[in-house]
């Protein structure tokens, strides 16, 4: 499998860039509110929430009510309305506002796994992080990339045979990728660019 081939092309049809923020918090908890939702619908309540309640300080004042009000087309949102606003304690009252900038300090935040933490790395810091969500996990093992059962797994092995010079830019190049062309159902092999790359190319 060319790697070097399948960025290139990737990053053609994909420039980098889209998904980075100025505010890792924003990231943080869009992500939090990501899990088991769909992206569009996480982009609505995301907007939805920091609209009105738009910094840690703000947000670990807030009503949990309100909170489910905003953002309940996400998935399990009961849930997650007291999680985000836990965060946005912490954060506020623990870090100074200030979202962590190292691996084992997000993995203490209640409700923040690898990919959150990995997300919060490279689009809140621009640090050198593989984001590994349902897309890149799903897309890595169609393309034969790597040949994992969990996501954890596709990021420890990613780490092993992708040039770290494109660790940042991964995560944001094959969801977008999965979101227009390599879809988990019904991929659009005959519109794809890397069809003849592909070993799965035409299975569903």
């Amino acid at each position: 499998m060319d790697i070097e081939l399948i960025i290139s092309r990737l990053k053609k049809l994909y420039p980098p860039g889209k998904f980075h923020s100025p505010d890792p918090f924003r990231v943080l908890i869009a992500t939090v509110l990501s899990q088991r939702t769909r992206d569009e619908v996480t982009d609505r309540a995301s907007e939805k929430l920091f609209s009105k309640y738009g910094s840690a300080t703000a947000l670990a004042h807030a009503d949990v009510a309100d909170i489910e009000e905003l953002i309940q087309e996400v998935g399990f949102y009961r849930m997650k309305a007291p999680r985000v606003k836990e965060i946005a304690r912490i954060i506020s009252n623990d870090f100074k506002g200030k979202v962590p900038d190292d691996m084992e300090t997000l993995l203490s935040l209640p409700g923040v796994g690898r990919k959150t933490a990995n997300c919060v790395l490279v689009y809140g810091f621009g640090r050198d992080a593989i984001a590994v969500d349902t897309h890149v996990h799903r897309i890595s093992n169609r393309l034969g990339i790597v040949s994992t059962k969990t996501p954890d797994e596709t990021e420890l092995k990613l780490r092993e045979v992708l040039p770290k010079k494109h660790w940042r830019s991964i995560n944001e190049l094959l969801v977008r990728f999965g979101r227009e062309t390599c879809r988990p159902l019904s991929p659009r092999c005959g519109a794809c660019s890397l069809a003849e790359l592909c070993p799965n190319r035409g299975q569903k």
